[in-house]
């Protein structure tokens, strides 16, 4: 028995901005949904940042804007917000466009848990911080799904967690603070809890990636409308995965993406402190010094 969910990313629906072809928009996401009627999928996952926001006057007009353009999508959809749908509306306002509420939940399909783990995702700015804030309460929810899980759990957010590294990215290879949330490591802790094989999808970072932490695959897909890996032109990222014994991911568009994953249910030896840190490992340089 497989699941098979079509993901869109980072829609960005707006003026141009940077990399960002906001102006594309609306346009893939008519291919968008086009893409969703021949894909043989059950549910779709809009993983955030609809829009690339402006004020709260114009990102109400955006998020109408791409709430109709979804209506086109013949699947059920799950919505995410990202930081651009949060820097001016706040969640009740995203919820009462898009006809849905957005906190976390979880939903059990064809012998997987999918858990839409809406933590806060606005970028605070300030004198004292900058960033994503990971709130106690998000962290607890995240940890509690993990302990529960009886089956294989798909965690879906708009910030990826793993971490990895942004060289390249035109975006956060000099803001890699902004690429994920400040404590994420709790957060991959509280995953590491499950005694079922775990799979993470996430946005936010505008690029195809698997990273593998802990035994846990980490997955990125690309935006619908960045151009930074494609000389300008909007990448189109349209997206299925499918989730069985084996997981099989695709992205369509002008930024190809495909991946086959087998994960398990096993973590891996936790790591070494710093080696100056370890007793067994100073004394060792120790007698070799002497």
């Amino acid at each position: 028995m497989t699941l098979r969910l079509a993901i869109v990313a980072d829609i960005h629906h707006g003026q141009p901005s940077a990399t960002k072809r906001g102006d594309t928009a609306l346009g893939l996401m008519e291919e968008f949904a086009r893409y969703v009627h021949d894909a043989a999928v059950t549910h779709v996952l809009d993983l955030g940042d609809r829009i690339s926001d402006a004020d709260q006057d114009t990102d109400l007009r955006l998020q109408t804007e791409v709430a109709e353009a979804f209506r086109a999508v013949d699947k059920p959809i799950w919505h995410l917000n990202g930081n651009h749908d949060r820097d001016h509306l706040s969640v009740a306002q995203n919820e009462e466009i898009l006809g849905q509420g957005l906190g976390h939940e979880t939903h059990d399909i064809d012998g997987w848990r999918i858990a839409l783990w809406r933590a806060d995702s606005r970028i605070y700015r300030g004198a004292d911080h900058s960033g994503f804030v990971l709130r106690e309460a998000d962290l607890l929810w995240l940890s509690r799904t993990a302990q529960a899980a009886d089956r294989p759990l798909l965690v879906v957010s708009h910030v990826p967690l793993s971490g990895h590294s942004q060289i390249g990215n035109y975006y956060f290879q000099n803001n890699p603070g902004h690429a994920t949330y400040p404590m994420a490591e709790r957060a991959r802790a509280a995953l590491a809890q499950a005694r079922v094989p775990v799979v993470c999808l996430a946005g936010h970072v505008h690029w195809n990636t698997v990273n593998t932490v802990d035994g846990i695959p980490h997955l990125t897909q690309q935006s619908l409308t960045e151009s930074f890996t494609n000389g300008g032109e909007p990448a189109g990222a349209m997206g299925v995965i499918e989730l069985g014994d084996t997981i099989h991911w695709q992205v369509a568009g002008e930024d190809p993406f495909r991946a086959e994953l087998h994960p398990t249910a096993q973590r891996w030896t936790p790591a070494l402190p710093e080696f100056h840190a370890h007793p067994e490992l100073r004394a060792r340089h120790s007698q070799s010094k002497g």
